[in-house]
């Protein structure tokens, strides 16, 4: 048995973020072979139907072939346990994905050599940014032709933001793609397309200027090379881990990972290179991965991960201390003690029921109904876990019962559907009517299809022209300008599923007239306002 902070020290919790296609799925799968997860990765066929991939769950994934929830994959490696939080790369998921970004303690963030930087890329960077969280950088698909790998640097730079040091370096690129040189192994792994192979050649290369270097990769590729670490020597900072961890600075791998080529350099060194878990910011204090009690938060809920069984699974980081079947813990927001008699660990596609897990795990939790995104648990400490917030959403529709007989499973669906995140619920103050709000369109049909299959009810939606909601901070209330806006206002006004006040506005335009017109009535568009 390993004592406490060994385990601590052997965990890596990380997210994988990207935009739709640029490799995201396939990189999981390829990692998950390395820790011997699964057997044969899924090869993807024609692009958008895949052999069902490992970390998609849901019918509605499989049909489209795109990740729209975020699940947890845990493997072993080299004897450091890894556990990877899968996000939805389709902007319609981006809430999913920042709230995912509460959980992990660094990321890899995969970037298309044919496309270079997207605009989901950018705004997911930017969180990791803003929280500081320690990045690496995977450059895929240099099977294809692509952008010059000096031009792609740049992107990262100019783009995200970023300060890179690129520790592998491509050999030719598409037609011409020879390998890759490994600047922080020092030695060349040379491509030969043949994606059955789960590992490639590499032969050690310390001296560049080795005749065997052009032996392998012939003249010309190998001046060419020369030259370009000529280059990267000059131009780019050597690495420097203390950098990295504080994400000032951001390490470049380049690959292809359908070919599985290139991936293992890249684990090999995150293992090497990323934190362990890190401590966390709660309201009250800072909370360190070492200390011996128990604390965790709740990122994410999901209903119905088994259909045979109607129950929900709410995943929670574990922070601090160690968390113990049948150990009862405080839910602290209830204000109760609750205990757990069948905690779950991923393992690839296969749940299995744990007796302890440590910080940097997660746990999924069967659950009734008591947890809500961003609940902690404690070993009695009232902590507060901040940084979950609820976006303003951007599309809002009517929802409507399509068959009355079974409206008891509609609001049951629902219910459940918004304790997940995947939408907000308002109802309107005026007439008690029903209005759902999403980040991104696709969500809706997600709610249909998953109200119909896994709940058994049927909804219609109807448009309902709101611009944006914006929570309403009551701390005003008695004065004559709120209650003016209260009335003013009235068929505009909603309630959310925590009974918060929001206001709904029909337009930019009319938002911005409502701040002018009643200055003191602070508007907010997270509903985790300070």
């Amino acid at each position: 048995m390993m004592d406490f902070k060994t385990e601590i020290q052997r965990r890596r919790t990380f997210g994988i973020i990207s935009h739709p296609d640029a490799g995201k799925t396939t990189l999981t799968e390829k990692l998950l072979l390395f820790g011997g997860a699964i057997q044969e990765a899924g090869a993807v066929k024609n692009n958008k139907i895949k052999k069902t991939a490992t970390s998609d769950f849901m019918e509605i994934e499989r049909q489209r072939g795109i990740s729209v929830a975020t699940s947890v994959l845990a493997f072993i490696y080299n004897d450091k346990k890894i556990n990877i939080l899968d996000t939805p790369g389709h902007k319609d998921f981006a809430e999913d994905t920042f709230r995912t970004l509460t959980a992990v303690d660094s990321v890899i963030v995969v970037i298309d050599v044919a496309k270079g930087v997207e605009e989901q890329t950018v705004k997911l960077v930017e969180v990791c940014r803003m929280r500081n969280i320690p990045m690496l950088v995977f450059i895929n698909k240099l099977d294809r032709e692509g952008k010059d790998a000096f031009d792609l640097l740049d992107d990262l730079e100019q783009k995200l933001g970023l300060k890179v040091t690129p520790l592998s370096f491509p050999i030719g690129m598409g037609y011409d793609f020879k390998g890759i040189y490994n600047i922080y192994e020092k030695n060349v792994n040379l491509f030969s397309g043949d994606s059955k192979k789960n590992i490639e050649d590499t032969i050690a290369i310390d001296d560049l200027q080795s005749p065997e270097l052009t032996t392998l990769i012939g003249e010309k590729a190998a001046d060419t090379l020369r030259d370009d670490l000529e280059l990267v020597n000059g131009v780019y900072p050597e690495f420097n881990k203390e950098a990295y961890l504080k994400a000032e600075q951001q390490p470049v791998f380049f690959g292809s990972a359908l070919n599985n080529f290139g991936v293992r350099e890249l684990l090999d060194c995150f293992i090497n290179i990323a934190p362990p878990p890190r401590p966390k910011l709660a309201e009250e204090r800072l909370v360190d991965s070492n200390e011996k009690e128990l604390s965790g938060f709740v990122f994410k809920i999901h209903a119905n991960m088994d259909p045979k069984h109607r129950d929900r699974l709410a995943f929670v980081k574990i922070v601090s201390g160690t968390f113990e079947r049948n150990k009862p813990y405080l839910h602290v927001r209830q204000g109760k003690k609750l205990k757990f008699s069948s905690p779950n660990a991923f393992f690839a596609e296969k749940k299995e029921i744990v007796d302890i897990s440590y910080p940097g795990d997660i746990v999924g939790l069967h659950d009734t109904g008591n947890f809500k995104i961003g609940d902690t648990l404690t070993e009695g400490e009232q902590l507060n876990y901040k940084g979950i917030p609820s976006f303003s959403p951007e599309h809002f529709r009517y929802i409507n019962n399509a068959d009355p007989l079974k409206s008891k499973q509609l609001y049951k669906g629902i219910d459940q559907l918004m304790d997940e995140g995947v939408a907000q619920l308002f109802t309107l103050e005026l007439n008690g009517r029903k209005v759902i709000g999403t980040v991104g369109a696709l969500q809706f049909e997600v709610i249909q299809y998953r109200l119909e299959h896994e709940y058994g009810a049927k909804c219609s939606y109807e448009n309902f022209p709101v611009h944006k909601a914006c929570w309403v901070d009551q701390s005003n209330n008695k004065t004559d300008e709120f209650k003016e806006f209260i009335r003013v206002k009235q068929k505009f006004l909603a309630k959310d599923k925590k009974g918060q006040l929001v206001f709904l506005a029909d337009s930019s335009f009319s938002l911005q007239m409502t701040q002018q017109k009643y200055s003191n009535v602070k508007l907010h568009f997270t509903s985790e306002f300070d």
